[in-house]
């Protein structure tokens, strides 16, 4: 048989369940995953092996009319993920349906992702009654020329083994891109730093605006096979740092004990995380925190 390899750009509103249906597609959590709109800043890359196959998916940032210089960089990265893939999944949610935002990112495809193959991804789906559905799925294909729909549950994997299969097929001819082991090609350094961010998301609800970021400084192997992991959150006022710390320090310490389980269920063996919080008030115009993030500084300037 011959192997085929190939680019698939996961797009749609914040929310829509790019996070979710990727980390089931790969069996492994390499996104990260909240209830709050905005949380993927990277374009991140999970591997999936299908039969002779194997799908390169970008999770792309949720798109949304952007306000902030990081916004505008995260928009960026997700059309530039859906002009370069193979194949374009849209992610829609089946109870929202045709929504203003999705009509924006239809125009958009059509401007900036033509020539491309675009599915359609109808998620959450047992959220709805099948004439709802099957009346939603008439008004997008007559939105957009469609090649297939497809109807999931990103949450409960129904419908994503179909969709998997089908992209298999779709991809191009020819050698893989990464090695058979490789889930993601995110260094361990930042999937590390996602899983402390996302940890400080759940946390946090609505206390904290958007504005912090992770890094993860240090990484060091140690003789017993356990990793000491050092990680630095940068927010950009003195008030933010207080509300992250919590009192007598017990917000940090429940973020960071849950960041280290989940880390140290990922890796499968002892992890020892340090964080520290940072007061940097201008992080968000710093190139090197869009680099961290695998974002295009430059992206950002545009208004």
């Amino acid at each position: 048989m011959t192997s085929r390899a190939g680019f698939v750009a996961l797009i749609g509103e914040p929310n829509a369940g790019k996070s979710t249906l990727l980390n089931h597609m790969v069996g492994a959590k390499v996104s990260i995953v909240t209830h709050k709109v905005q949380t993927t800043r990277a374009r991140i890359r999970g591997v999936v092996l299908e039969g002779e196959s194997q799908i390169v998916f970008v999770d792309t940032p949720g798109l949304f009319r952007p306000r902030r210089r990081l916004d505008r960089a995260m928009v960026a990265a997700a059309w530039t993920g859906a002009a370069d893939a193979d194949v374009v999944v849209l992610l829609i949610e089946a109870h929202r349906g045709l929504t203003e935002g999705v009509r924006e990112i239809l125009s958009g495809l059509l401007e900036k992702a033509s020539g491309r193959k675009i599915a359609l991804a109808i998620n959450k789906i047992d959220r709805v009654e099948a004439p709802q559905l099957l009346k939603l799925t008439e008004e997008a294909n007559a939105a957009f020329p469609f090649v297939k729909t497809f109807m999931i549950s990103a949450e409960r994997g129904h419908g994503v083994g179909d969709l998997r299969e089908w992209l298999a097929q779709e991809m191009p001819e020819g050698p893989w891109l990464y090695p058979e082991d490789q889930i993601a090609d995110l260094p361990m350094r930042m999937i590390a730093a996602e899983m402390t961010r996302e940890k400080l998301t759940l946390r946090l609800h609505q206390e904290l605006p958007y504005q912090l970021t992770v890094e993860t400084e240090s990484w060091q192997e140690r003789d017993d096979g356990s990793a000491r992991i050092d990680q630095v959150i940068y927010v950009n006022r003195d008030g933010h740092k207080g509300i992250l710390l919590g009192h007598r320090g017990e917000t940090i310490k429940a973020v960071s004990r849950a960041a280290r389980e989940e880390l140290a269920e990922f890796l499968g063996r002892k992890v020892h995380l340090f964080l520290q919080v940072k007061v940097r008030p201008n992080w968000l115009e710093e190139s090197e925190r869009y680099s961290e993030m695998g974002l295009d500084f430059k992206d950002g300037n545009t208004k």
